[in-house]
């Protein structure tokens, strides 16, 4: 007979992704895993696996729900700079207040872990960084072609740059790092490839 769940396994992935971006891995035992989800440890492993599996699951779940479809809004986007300066403003918005302030990126926070010596979370991290920097360079590319970008300034070199910085703005503000700081942050940088113009 099928083992039946009498769970939804994504509300409780929610629950478990939530916990891991909030604490990181190393301080999130399965007792807390547990309590966050309601669920026994049998239930648990039977659906997951163990606890890295269960990270790993929480960690492409975060990449897919979250960033993704950023990164789509970011490189399908015919407006350039301006989408470029949207994407930042919604990233601080996002790490600075509401429910989430303070938290960091589960991916960000990865890039800084211990985790990321595991090859399949890296792999994760790298897929997301590869997505983050196309969706930058996509739009960049469009502001290139609009006549949006200072002379001189490469899409290439600047989707780079502006891939770190929102790492930065991540790591920072879940630090402390205040709103208008990072804003100012920011700001500094897409001027250096002629944004405040085209803003």
């Amino acid at each position: 007979m099928p083992d039946i769940k009498h769970f939804d396994p994504d509300a409780a992935l929610e629950a478990v992704v939530r916990l891991f971006w909030r604490q990181g891995v190393a301080s999130t035992g399965i007792q807390d895993v547990v309590t966050a989800t309601g669920l026994n440890r049998s239930s648990l492993y039977a659906t997951f696996g163990g606890k890295q599996e269960l990270y790993l699951a929480a960690l492409r779940h975060y990449r897919q729900q979250r960033s993704q479809p950023m990164f789509r809004r970011l490189a399908e986007g015919e407006r350039g700079l301006p989408a470029v300066f949207e994407f930042f403003g919604g990233l601080i918005e996002a790490r600075c207040s509401g429910e989430y302030a303070r938290w960091g990126c589960m991916v960000s926070n990865a890039q800084a872990g211990a985790e990321n010596s595991d090859p399949e979370v890296r792999a994760v991290l790298d897929q997301h960084h590869q997505e983050l920097r196309d969706a930058l360079y996509a739009a960049l590319v469009t502001a290139e072609a609009q006549g949006q970008l200072s002379a001189g300034a490469d899409p290439g070199a600047s989707a780079d740059l502006l891939a770190l910085l929102a790492y930065g703005v991540n790591l920072r503000s879940r630090a402390g790092a205040d709103a208008a700081t990072l804003r100012k942050t920011v700001t500094a940088a897409l001027d250096s490839i002629g944004a405040r113009a085209a803003a």
